[in-house]
């Protein structure tokens, strides 16, 4: 089993209002495409890590978005490995072999990126397996269980990333051209911006 995160516990202060309720279209915002998108590419078990605004975010939800376990980071001001481990604790048990990880900042990825994923994973087992495009790399970033002690033992000030550097490799990155999978948006003009190039699209 690999279930999937999308961490969601932010305060969105760049962008001025909670990135997870911001609307995509007339049916979906930027938590529920993404819930939706891992979804349609097989994850069974999709868990969204909320914090800030969480009674709001999860009202909302409720009516709005397809089936997905809500958990709460009341430390989320601690910083983001601190929502990491929120919802570690939430999907580790026996038969879970790795995690998906993403960002509600990138709600545009696709569902065949997925797919990318974690079919080079089930090919390589490498234990860190992300969306690449020359130097720059994406989401999700899939993470194998041998690394989730590393992550309880990362320094919170440095958070996951160099559990997820110290461990990158040929194996696991893959080519893909997917622009959603390397768009974050933190601003109102990067909604704005993202909103004129993907929108049409989706």
């Amino acid at each position: 089993m690999i279930p999937a995160l999308v961490l969601a516990a932010g305060r969105s202060s760049r962008m001025g209002r909670a990135k997870a309720l911001l609307p995509i279209d007339d049916s979906s915002t930027f938590l529920t495409r993404i819930i939706e998108t891992f979804q349609q590419a097989g994850v069974a078990d999709v868990v969204v890590v909320l914090g800030h605004e969480a009674d709001a975010i999860q009202e909302v939800l409720t009516h709005a978005a397809p089936a997905a376990r809500i958990v709460v980071n009341r430390d989320y001001d601690r910083g983001q490995l601190s929502s990491v481990l929120t919802g570690l604790r939430a999907i580790d048990h026996p038969g879970v072999r790795a995690m998906l990880m993403t960002l509600v900042d990138v709600p545009f990825v696709s569902g065949a990126t997925v797919r990318a994923v974690l079919d080079r994973y089930r090919a390589t087992n490498a234990p860190i397996v992300r969306p690449v495009r020359g130097e720059v790399h994406g989401h999700p970033v899939l993470i194998d269980r041998s690394l989730f002690d590393a992550l309880r033992l990362a320094d919170p000030t440095a958070g996951a990333k160099p559990v997820i550097r110290a461990h990158v490799s040929d194996d696991g990155n893959v080519a893909i051209e997917d622009d959603g999978a390397y768009f974050d948006v933190d601003t109102p003009e990067a909604y704005a911006r993202a909103l004129e190039r993907f929108r049409t699209k989706s």
